[in-house]
């Protein structure tokens, strides 16, 4: 976890220096392409049929690449690529689920002043499991295994949240619900599924 916000600090401290001699960028009044990174964290859990477990804190990691897409409105559609580390935990069971995802979402841009800028956003997100571990302790037994030995690589959702810019510098929050059933085939058909809130800083060009 202080890795994580240190990591983010970073960002922060850095991101003005980028911002300064970047040209371009994001604008709400131009029909332009838009390039950013993103740094954050993710609080995530597993819920399911018979699923419950508590949250997890984890990476976000990203590149994102965008455009306007209505010359009337101001309305974006943006992808990219991200790492993100998600899981739960529930006493003696952790699960550690590492995906790369790929968003689409739509933005829609509300200028709030001169410098700026409000991005409500919603769209899926579509995501590969690459690694992750499960670990379970019980009295003198832990079990350490693959946690795609138990799950599916492939997972998908949908995001909701809102960004917003000031001079190319931008953060945003939101939810990213799972909406396809991650658990293996099992003989109770237990379904589960992906869900994180996250916070993702960062700059554009």
């Amino acid at each position: 976890m202080k890795k994580i916000l240190m990591a983010i600090m970073a960002v922060l401290f850095a991101a003005p220096s980028f911002a300064q001699y970047s040209s371009g960028g994001f604008s709400l009044s131009e029909s332009t392409l838009y390039y950013g990174l993103r740094l954050g964290m993710n609080v995530s859990n597993v819920t399911g049929d018979y699923i419950d477990m508590g949250s997890r804190v984890g990476l976000n990691l990203g590149a994102v690449i965008g455009a306007r897409v209505s010359d009337s409105t101001p309305v974006f559609l943006e992808s990219g690529l991200y790492f993100e580390s998600k899981g739960a935990k529930d006493g003696k069971l952790s699960l550690g689920l590492n995906y790369l995802e790929v968003p689409l979402l739509i933005k829609y841009g509300v200028q709030v002043s001169d410098d700026i800028a409000l991005l409500p956003h919603v769209g899926p997100y579509f995501g590969f499991g690459i690694g992750g571990k499960y670990k379970y302790e019980n009295a003198n037994v832990v079990v350490k295994d693959s946690s795609f030995d138990y799950m599916k690589h492939f997972d998908m959702g949908i995001k909701i949240g809102c960004g917003a810019e000031y001079n190319k510098l931008y953060a945003e929050l939101g939810y990213a619900f799972g909406v396809v059933n991650i658990a293996k085939d099992n003989p109770t058909d237990e379904a589960a599924h992906n869900g994180s809130f996250y916070f993702n800083v960062g700059v554009n060009f």
